[in-house]
């Protein structure tokens, strides 16, 4: 299952992940910080997605609500 999420809040706007079953195989971002959204997605592959989100969420990018990350796991919501 491939999912493609939007994002107009962030830097990378766009987050294409991998899923079979209930594991992610992987993620990547298109804009964002090129070291970060490589190392959040080399973190993650194998994760399972309530795992991933567990340890995603909330976490925010300066004075923004959200993140990278957080908007990860709000995609990988988007399958439960």
């Amino acid at each position: 299952l491939n999912l493609v999420h939007n994002d107009v809040y962030l830097a990378a706007q766009i987050i294409t992940i991998t899923i079979k079953g209930d594991t992610i195989e992987n993620a990547q971002y298109i804009g964002g910080c090129s070291g970060n959204t490589q190392g959040i997605g080399a973190l993650i592959k194998g994760m399972k997605i309530n795992d991933a989100i567990s340890r995603l969420e909330g976490i925010r990018c300066g004075r923004k609500s959200t993140s990278c990350p957080d908007q990860l796991a709000k995609a990988l919501k988007e399958l439960l």
